[in-house]
């Protein structure tokens, strides 16, 4: 009977229950939810189809090459130019994302081999980036740093986030098979234009500029990869690896994105410093002149020691000792050494501020198109005549610009006079003298007493010629011949150092260029 009862006892009472620890609904929730994602996210994902297609576009072709290239090239340009629209344009070419992620997904499944090729198309398509990029800069005649270069020499922490949140979309997009266009571009954001950078920094041997845009790459690039590789594992894709050799490839991960986050994290916080004390320097010299004056313009020397902040204020009453005592209390604030220089320029009310200020902005705004077009015309004169631009000479006050041209393989006296005019084109107002070298001069006919019209414009050069090069000019003809050129020159204040009569009358006459030596000796 006591058998029996033991037999029909329910399991509860054989087994007895454990306790509910507090953690269990979590750890139950985290269990369906793996779960749900094993069966219904990862059930529909083609591995295989999702490989191979990543595969077929992560080696290095010629197709790829040549795409690269063209990438670097608009990349280039557009920064230049400071236009983003022609860097969308490059990064709508820009077939890097393609070996990036297979790198990624290479190192998820443990495919050393695929991993190879995929690192031989990056280093590749790098090298071929970099040195397309550096032959564009090194032709063009634009060499200055713009903003859109600027910008991409300082990573932070948040160019790493652009990195991340573009290689989260890029590898979602591949494994789900939704890839398109615009994913590419969002991975080509965080790599084309930095490489081109990298490019401008080599032909212009900025290293500070070359190296801010590696870094900026290869954090770019790494990011990426390792980005590709954990949204890999997440979706289950078979791997090659041990259980030992994952949990190695997962610490390296880590200690790769801390590396990297470290260094950008502290950058981050220096352009925040910065910001901040931009704000705080405009503030405090706003609120010590009052409402009624205008703070026209800050500049900050960040790189200065101390540290320099420049204010122009337009107010209606002149304020003693303003700069002093900004000095004193934003180096109190901000816990560094800061000097202020603040220009005050006396207005009667709050409009006339205004106004000034806006004058003064034209002002400014006129100031730097004039740079401008003084830095563009350097850079034309200097390209034209093949010199370095420091050997160009400006005169701004009376609008002259000097140059010595260097001999052009081919290139004759009225090559040389083609190219002045080009440029003299251009730059309204100004007196362009391009001295070209001493080169052969055209002979001038004489016909019935007077320059053959055929030869005006020869006996032209030979005038625009003697003007910018200080050489005597010896002419060669007839006596009758001689007179009647020697006649035309002078009438143009260019004098001749005759030498013996060689030729009949009517054949012409011939001109070179004589030595100063030479000169004298005729003389006497």
């Amino acid at each position: 009977m006591k058998d029996d009862q033991e037999n029909t006892a329910s399991p509860e009472t054989l087994t007895p229950k454990k306790p509910s620890g507090l953690l269990d609904p979590v750890t139950g929730s985290i269990r369906l939810f793996r779960r749900w994602w094993r069966m219904v996210v990862r059930a529909d994902v083609n591995q295989q189809a999702v490989i191979d297609k990543v595969r077929e576009d992560s080696g290095f072709t010629p197709h790829f090459a040549f795409m690269t290239s063209m990438s670097a090239g608009i990349a280039i340009l557009g920064l230049l130019l400071s236009s983003p629209a022609v860097v969308i344009g490059a990064m709508l070419l820009s077939p890097l994302m393609g070996p990036i992620m297979g790198a990624g997904f290479a190192l998820a499944v443990g495919d050393s081999a695929w991993l190879k090729e995929s690192g031989k198309a990056i280093i590749l398509g790098s090298i071929i980036s970099i040195l397309f990029a550096g032959l564009v800069v090194t032709m063009s005649p634009l060499q200055t740093v713009t903003a859109e270069i600027a910008a991409r020499t300082r990573p932070n922490l948040f160019d790493l986030l652009v990195a991340l949140f573009s290689a989260l979309a890029g590898a979602y997009a591949m494994i789900r098979g939704r890839m398109g266009t615009i994913v590419g571009v969002a991975i080509a954001t965080a790599l084309m234009p930095p490489l081109a950078v990298v490019g401008f920094g080599l032909a212009t041997f900025n290293w500070a500029v070359f190296g801010g845009s590696l870094l900026l790459f290869f954090t770019n690039l790494m990011t990426i990869a390792l980005t590709a590789t954990a949204m890999a594992w997440l979706y289950g894709f078979r791997s090659y690896l041990s259980e030992r050799q994952s949990q190695f490839q997962i610490a390296a991960m880590v200690i790769v994105f801390i590396a990297l986050a470290i260094p950008l994290g502290l950058s981050l916080r220096q352009i925040a410093w910065e910001a901040n004390v931009s704000r705080s320097a405009n503030g405090y010299i706003k609120d010590q002149f009052g409402k009624r004056a205008s703070v026209s313009q800050i500049e900050i020397d960040f790189d200065a020691d101390p540290i320099t902040v420049n204010a122009t204020v337009f107010t209606p009453t002149i304020i003693a000792g303003a700069a002093e005592q900004s000095s004193r209390v934003l180096s109190r604030s901000l816990g560094r050494s800061i000097i202020v220089n603040v220009d005050q320029f006396k207005v009667e009310t709050g409009e006339d501020a205004q106004s000034a200020e806006l004058a003064a902005a034209k002002t400014q705004a006129q100031a730097r198109e004039a740079e401008i077009q003084l830095t563009r015309l350097r850079e034309n004169l200097a390209l034209i005549a093949g010199v370095p631009v420091d050997d160009v000479t400006l005169d701004s006050n009376k609008r002259r610009a000097v140059v010595v041209a260097k001999p052009l393989p081919g290139a004759t006296l009225a090559s040389y006079h083609a190219l002045e005019q080009r440029v003299a084109s251009g730059a309204k107002d100004w007196s362009i003298r391009l001295q070209p070298p001493a080169i052969a001069l055209p002979g001038v006919k004489i016909a019935n007493g007077s320059v053959d019209p055929v030869s005006s414009k020869n006996l032209d050069l030979i005038i625009w010629a003697s003007e910018r090069i200080d050489l005597p000019l010896g002419m060669s003809g007839s006596a009758a011949d001689r007179a009647v050129a020697r006649e035309a020159l002078m009438a143009r204040n260019i004098a001749v150092a005759e030498e013996f009569d060689r030729g009949i009358s009517g054949a012409g006459t011939s001109f070179r260029w004589l030595a100063p030596s030479e000169s004298s000796d005729l003389e006497q």
